[in-house]
């Protein structure tokens, strides 16, 4: 039987996870979740990670599968989500998340460089070059990824260096894609901006509510403030108000403001994406129709 992947995306707080448990338990099938920060273990609050109720529900992966101190790639990630479907008994799973490069790199099957971030490396020329200089030493080594890189990107300048550098081999070379030979469903979820916060703002005061500020301190004391993830969103916004630098309203209203920064970015990467078939999280019958959807999908294939 061919193996099949639906692929329900979209910003934060659109109601993926929610959805995504409703469609798993009508179709007797499993969710890989396609989320960042949900692979650490103990970060669960601010993560809005499903409750220990609902992971029993619906078997769920790539959920708690790293300490925060571990770091999980891109590649990393990939390479799991590939023996997972190769391993699964199920004809058909769910890809749910918001982490655009997660998805896309199951999807479309992008080639990454087997490169760990190296930050002593990166720190190194940081420090020693300006993004200028950076910039015109990519060009020399590697100019077709730094035709593909603007002037003014660090991120990207300082990864592309850094796989240069570690492997004598440029990024440029290393990349590509390759598409799995299954079929793919991409569900995106979505509304107007208006709706958006109103689900962001809900969904911060309750993750308060149930013990966000008590988490963040937890992970403070067990891992120290400088922990990466901690730095992350909603985590750094309760930090500063657990240092005295901010009123826990002010922590609320910067979380509700950052999230929908991320969640404008998440649109915007998205929105790029053409076979995504999108659906309003305002309708009051969106399982019906995201149901009806999947099951055409099904039967074209079957």
């Amino acid at each position: 039987m061919t193996f099949k992947l639906i692929v329900i995306c979209g910003a934060t707080a659109t109601g993926k996870s929610a959805l995504a448990l409703e469609l798993a338990t009508r179709l007797s099938t499993v969710i890989i979740s396609a989320d960042s920060r949900l692979v650490y273990r103990e970060f669960n609050i601010g993560t809005a990670k499903p409750t220990s109720s609902e992971l029993l529900l619906v078997p769920h992966y790539m959920i708690d599968i790293c300490n925060p101190t571990d770091i999980m790639t891109v590649a990393d990630y990939q390479e799991q989500v590939h023996n997972l479907i190769n391993n699964l008994p199920n004809s058909t799973s769910l890809l749910v998340g918001g982490t655009g490069l997660y998805i896309k790199s199951i999807v479309q099957g992008m080639k990454i460089p087997r490169v760990a971030p190296n930050y002593e490396l990166r720190t190194q020329l940081a420090e020693t070059f300006d993004q200028s200089q950076l910039y015109a030493m990519l060009q020399q080594v590697d100019p077709t990824a730094a035709s593909k890189i603007h002037s003014n990107d660090p991120v990207r300048t300082l990864r592309a260096l850094e796989v240069y550098y570690v492997t004598g081999i440029p990024i440029s070379q290393q990349q590509g894609e390759k598409p799995p030979s299954y079929p793919i469903l991409q569900i995106g979820l979505d509304c107007n901006s208006t709706h958006l916060t109103q689900r962001i703002t809900h969904r911060t005061d309750k993750m308060v509510k149930d013990g966000f500020v008590e988490e963040v301190e937890y992970l403070s004391k067990k891992y120290g403030a400088d922990l990466p993830l901690l730095n992350t969103l909603g985590y750094q916004e309760i930090r500063q108000y657990l240092a005295g630098e901010i009123t826990l309203d002010k922590a609320k209203e910067l979380i509700v403001l950052h999230t929908r920064q991320f969640a404008k970015r998440q649109r915007t990467w998205f929105n790029a994406y053409p076979q995504i078939e999108w659906f309003d999280v305002k309708s009051s019958d969106l399982l019906e129709q995201v149901l009806q959807r999947v099951q055409k999908f099904l039967a074209e294939i079957n």
